[in-house]
């Protein structure tokens, strides 16, 4: 059975969250006042779980963590009547997995007490994914062996356990979605949703009862009530990719989510309690982002507590052929007929600069197996670098008149880049630092056609490292 110990100076508070835990499960549950009696109770029976307030009579609560016998098996929570962002990173950086905000309520601890497990039990997998990583080349989803992947993944290892908000940066197509996967597969909300929003291809007038919800009637065609990500990914994960696309009214409602840990559906008044952890990504420099007004600069530092940055393909050649032969076996498991690479394949796969990433890898292994009659792949249909005149030449460039709107400069931006690139979508993606899914939107609204700029389905997500 396992054992709760309560940490809190208020007798009453403490009472009250041992009887609610007492009525959730199979618990034994103990309560101590102050540092000194914590210590002389965890000395006495170890704890599985420890909610810890941080101001005790004789000291702050995280001079707990000054015994780390004590606290090395159990899953310790602070609880706090201020939510400061300072607090709960150096928390989160001793070995805190999560923190709640006074007052606590039933439903914050039903949470905490569903996620329970032990960290020796995280330990024991990520044990079992690194001895995967030597022998088979993948970290979960994510593949690679490079010393750049390797740095990723001790990042991921330390950030999963906790609640901590993760910001992964990175080129398009470096596969950012497959991360934050991976980040909720190891965390201890694995049990419940996984869901991610693409902020750039969800109109601006959506936007905000696709991530809130909306209630029956508050505006033209509300038909009836509609939950939003933040309800439908309760107690798990909510992947906010293309950060820097969220409308600005917009991103001061997330960040009052992410301060207060409720929000309230468009059209209503009632509060609810947000139980998830969020990880938000952009193709963009944040920093770049903030000066040119893309993302306000508080909700940057609320985001950015354990950033993670993706390096390009281009940066980790090693793993092109483990990143190539594993779509190749995957390809062929699903069309039943096996394919290797010729050596000259390989080498003209390691030797392009891949501007579309792991995603464009993916499409062209995808395009050459087709391609090929029989059971070798050449370089017949691989793609290769331009000629170093056409790339040394200088870039094109766009004129636009003062009073120009930002709709009119962007489409100029847009059609222009698609055409220096010979409407290559993929090149010219990367090259103007959105997704796929963003840069076919905006082409179907040029076109005005609702079939010329729709995107495939296998191109719509982040890429898999699968």
């Amino acid at each position: 059975m396992n054992h709760v110990l309560i940490v809190e100076d208020d007798a009453d508070s403490a009472r009250m969250m041992a009887a609610l835990i007492g009525t959730m499960g199979p618990f034994t549950v103990a309560t101590a006042g102050s540092l000194r009696d914590a210590r002389r109770q965890m000395s006495l029976q170890r704890p599985d779980l420890v909610l810890l307030d941080l101001r005790l009579p004789d000291g702050s609560g995280m001079a707990l963590f000054d015994n780390p016998e004590l606290t090395a098996n159990a899953q310790v929570v602070l609880i706090t009547g201020h939510a400061s962002l300072d607090t709960s990173i150096q928390a989160l950086r001793l070995g805190a997995t999560d923190y709640l905000i006074k007052p606590v309520t039933a439903a914050q601890l039903e949470g905490i007490l569903s996620r329970l497990m032990k960290p020796d039990a995280l330990q024991a997998e990520l044990s079992q994914m690194k001895e995967e990583l030597e022998q088979e080349g993948h970290f979960g989803g994510i593949w690679g062996r490079s010393d750049e992947m390797r740095r990723i993944y001790e990042q991921l290892a330390r950030v999963s356990g906790t609640a901590a908000t993760v910001f992964i940066t990175g080129e398009s197509g470096t596969g950012k979605e497959v991360v934050a996967q991976t980040v909720h597969d190891l965390s201890r909300r694995r049990h419940n949703p996984f869901l991610a929003v693409n902020c750039g291809a969800v109109s601006p007038n959506l936007i905000e009862s696709e991530i809130f919800g909306h209630e029956k009637g508050s505006f033209t065609g509300a038909e009836r009530q509609h939950q939003g990500f933040f309800e439908r990914a309760h107690g798990g994960t909510l992947f906010l990719d293309e950060i820097t696309e969220m409308p600005q009214e917009l991103q001061v409602k997330l960040l009052r989510v992410l301060e207060t840990g409720t929000f309230a559906r468009v059209g209503s008044v009632e509060s609810q309690q947000a139980d998830v952890r969020v990880i938000a990504a952009t193709n963009r420099s944040p920093l770049e982002a903030v000066a040119s007004g893309r993302l306000r600069e508080d909700l940057l530092y609320r985001l950015n507590v354990f950033p993670i940055e993706l390096p390009p393909l281009r940066e980790r050649p090693s793993d092109i052929p483990l990143l190539a032969q594993h779509f190749l076996n995957d390809i062929a498991r699903r069309e039943g007929e096996v394919k290797r690479f010729a050596p000259e394949a390989i080498e003209q796969l390691v030797a392009y600069r891949w501007p579309g990433n792991v995603r464009e890898l993916r499409n062209v292994v995808q395009r050459v197996y087709v391609m090929t009659a029989g059971p070798t792949i050449t370089d017949e249909w691989l793609p290769r670098n331009p000629p170093a005149s056409e790339e040394a030449a200088a870039d094109p460039e766009i004129s636009l008149k003062l009073g120009t709107s930002m709709a009119e400069a962007e489409r100029k931006l847009i059609l222009a880049t698609m055409e220096h690139f010979d409407n290559h979508k993929e090149r010219a993606a990367a090259a103007l630092g959105v997704s796929l899914k963003t840069l076919y939107n905006r082409l179907k609204l040029y076109a005005g056609d609702a079939g010329d700029g729709e995107a495939p389905a296998d191109q719509e997500r982040e890429t898999s490292t699968r």
